[in-house]
């Protein structure tokens, strides 16, 4: 049998992950965002900084601390995170 890619992996878990009706902690949901994020759309622009929006700007500093990855290692936490919360 053939292992799943990657990307089929990552798509499995964010259907997962959009069907979850669990409340999660912030710090979980903003790991996940930073995880989605980069591996989606890349590195966060700091020249995107969303002003007096708190909420925004918790979610692009989340973003910014793993800007490190790569969109494969970014896919591989998300799975691997999402995986961790569904049993």
């Amino acid at each position: 049998m053939d292992e799943k890619s990657l990307d089929t992996l990552f798509n499995e878990a964010f259907e997962r992950a959009s069907n979850m009706t669990d409340a999660l902690p912030q710090d979980v949901m903003l790991r996940i965002y930073a995880y989605y994020k980069q591996a989606t759309s890349g590195t966060a622009d700091e020249s995107t900084f969303p002003g007096f929006n708190l909420r925004e700007a918790f979610k692009l500093n989340a973003w910014m601390q793993v800007r490190h990855l790569s969109a494969d290692e970014a896919k591989a936490l998300y799975i691997e995170t999402i995986n961790s919360l569904i049993k």
